[in-house]
């Protein structure tokens, strides 16, 4: 589905990725871990055209992507749950859902797909008409998942999603990633917590903007290595 070949990117004169090529198949989940500063978030923005390579080559089910604007990446079927969550805290539950669709003009659609993310969530009907600022770390994570299932991606990017949550809200967040394995939605996660290994196929290691290990995903749960150095465990 997705395929980064040697990809480089720099933010000013600092390479931030080095070379970087990984692969994500179709309705699988591949998770992305490092430490703080190594390139995960540098690599998502790099797949949704916020920050184009200088060298290399994205592809998507075979088609260049990576000369494209976001927006346009988008319509793609690749949609972005960034770091922080960022929703948008002056505008209620709802309209914060209606901007995930803003690429479809047919009303009938949207809220269709409204009603769908009402299913996946109930709390965000329940709370549809609540400023997004309002809400709670973990209830602000739900609605930026919601917000980009909107867009109905055939790749969901998710940054770092358990950031900043108590581990009950984790488990719960663990709990709708699985939900949105079973409706076939292919994943690649970002994280920095041993909980993302146990939920994904694959895993990539990246340090230092190069990729490092990639193996299964049971593999580098048992990596003493990996553990001590990237997970924190």
């Amino acid at each position: 589905m997705l395929k980064l070949s040697n990809i480089t990117c720099y933010y000013g004169k600092v390479a931030a990725l080095r070379e970087v090529s990984l692969e994500i198949h179709a309705k699988e989940t591949v998770c992305l871990i490092g430490a703080n500063g190594a390139g995960k978030t540098t690599t998502l923005n790099a797949i949704c055209g916020l920050l184009k390579p200088v060298s290399g080559e994205i592809t998507f089910f075979g088609e260049r992507i990576d000369h494209l604007h976001p927006h346009q990446i988008l319509r793609f079927g690749i949609c972005q749950v960034p770091e922080g969550r960022k929703i948008f805290p002056d505008m209620t539950v709802l309209e914060n859902l209606k901007i995930g669709a803003y690429i479809y003009n047919d009303k009938r659609k949207v809220n269709r797909n409204i009603s769908k993310i009402y299913d996946y969530f109930p709390l965000l009907e329940e709370r549809k008409g609540q400023l997004a600022g309002t809400l709670s770390g973990g209830e602000q994570q739900m609605l930026a998942i919601g917000r980009a299932l909107m867009s109905d991606p055939k790749l969901l990017l998710l940054d770092e999603p358990s950031l900043g949550l108590s581990p009950i809200m984790i488990q719960q967040i663990v709990r709708i990633i699985k939900n949105i394995q079973e409706i076939g939605v292919t994943i690649f996660l970002v994280e920095q917590k041993s909980f993302a290994l146990r939920i994904v196929e694959r895993g990539y290691v990246l340090e230092n903007g190069s990729i490092s290990f990639h193996e299964k995903s049971k593999n580098l749960l048992t990596s003493v290595e990996v553990r001590k150095a990237y997970l924190g465990v």
